[in-house]
Parts: C-alpha cells; structure tokens; sequence
C-alpha cells in the first residue's frame, strides 16, 4: 500500500526541486542535509506542485509519509522535520503550502506550533494527524484553527486528498475525529494553561516546562496553580486527573 521504491541518484549533477525529499530533524552541521530522491514520478513536468513540510516527531512515520507522498505528481515533500523551535524557521526557509503535524505524538507542542505557523505565515494550510483516543487535543487543534486533520488510523490516501483539498481552501477534518472533538466538555483552562497541564502529564517538571516554552519557572509555576484553583484541585497530580477525565489533555 505505501511502499513505492526509494532510489538514490548519485551520479546525478543535480536534482529537480520536485524530486526532492529533505530530513532537516538533525543538528545542522558542516555537512549539507542528506537528500532521498524520491521514485514514482514519471518525466513529465509538473506545473506548481503542493509544497509539503511534515513535522513528525517518529523519523520511521516521517520517511514512510514523504515516500508516499512523493510518488504524487502533483505533491512535492520539501523537507521533513521531527518538531521543535526549528519548525517556523524551517517553514519560513522553504515556504509550504501544507504542513503535516502529528499531534498524536507531539501533543501540546505541535498545538503550540501549529498556532505559530498559522500567526507567521498564513498561506501555510496546517494538517494535524491526530487519534479519537485523544478528543480533547483535536478539540484544542480545531480551535488554532488547522485546515485539516486526519485519522492516523486512516488509509495513506485520506491524507492525499486532505492535501489537496486544503489547498483549494476547503476544511477537511476525518468525521471520527470531529464526532469525538464534539464530545468534549469545554474547558475552563486558557491554551497556555492546558499546553503547560498537557507537559507536566507527561512527567515534564517546571524547569523543563519553562525550557520548552520560553518561559521561566516562576512563570510556569503562576500557571500550574491557576489551573488547580481552576479546577478545584488538591495537587497538581489532581489536576492531570481532572484534565485527562474530561478529555481536556
């Protein structure tokens, strides 16, 4: 189903931009980024491929998405990158009409992404990947607002056509997804308030909180007890509880 050969042209001089598939999740070094050239397209040009970014934290997943997409005439995978503060430089630097975020895997911090790619470059359509496990963060994404979100559970073809759908200006969100989002209480937590609870479930203490987010521990701190008088909580361990029993987190 997915698999479409992924062949290296060394003796190439150069290769085409539509061709292209560049992992840019590593360390940049001295080294110029390794780069797959992607099998499946046939020679004919294509005339104003969809630019695709994919912000997919598993490097597995990420390579076997670009494959999949490339073997589209009309898709070009621009780059692929596992998530973080390079995301908005990255987008910036190659200018997506799409980028694919997998928020199953990077939670809040893809939410936090997704907003900044929707503030700092507008024309960029955001597509989240995401399970009805987790209602409460689908919730959360169509509220930044994404463009489209799709099941992970879904066959690889769904997201094509989210793709190209997006990019005509429709909004396609998977109807498992939009059926669990809509079971969701709402919550009394700010974003910034869920971002901070969503991290600290994950075992993240303040001094890592305030790390990823570019606040200080204080500050994080300020948030964490807001969320617990907010939510009638003893501890923050309580907090998390209430959170995640509402599907909030």
């Amino acid at each position: 189903m997915i698999p479409r050969r992924v062949a290296r042209n060394f003796a190439a001089s150069t290769v085409a931009a539509a061709d292209e598939y560049t992992d840019i999740s590593q360390p940049s070094s001295d080294q110029p980024a390794a780069v797959v050239r992607c099998s499946g397209h046939n020679s004919s040009p294509v005339a104003d491929p969809i630019r695709v970014l994919l912000v997919i934290e598993m490097s597995l997943l990420r390579g076997a998405l670009a494959t999949v997409l490339s073997s589209e005439e009309d898709i070009e995978v621009v780059g692929g990158i596992a998530g973080g503060e390079r995301v908005v430089p990255a987008a910036i630097r190659h200018r997506p009409d799409v980028a694919v975020l997998d928020i199953d895997q990077g939670g809040s911090e893809a939410l936090t992404v997704a907003q900044a790619l929707h503030e700092r470059l507008p024309g960029c359509r955001v597509v989240v990947l995401a399970t009805a496990q987790r209602p409460g963060l689908v919730r959360r994404a169509l509220d930044v607002p994404v463009a489209g979100a799709v099941d992970k559970d879904a066959q690889p073809r769904r997201l094509v056509g989210t793709i190209r759908q997006v990019v005509k200006g429709k909004r396609m969100i998977d109807p498992a997804l939009a059926v669990a989002a809509i079971g969701v209480a709402g919550s009394p937590l700010t974003p910034r308030e869920l971002t901070v609870l969503d991290l600290a479930s994950g075992g993240a203490s303040p001094t890592e909180i305030a790390q990823r987010l570019f606040l200080s521990r204080g500050t994080v701190c300020n948030y964490l007890s807001r969320v617990m008088t907010k939510l009638g909580a003893r501890t923050r361990i309580d907090a998390i509880r209430i959170a995640a029993e509402a599907g909030w987190i």
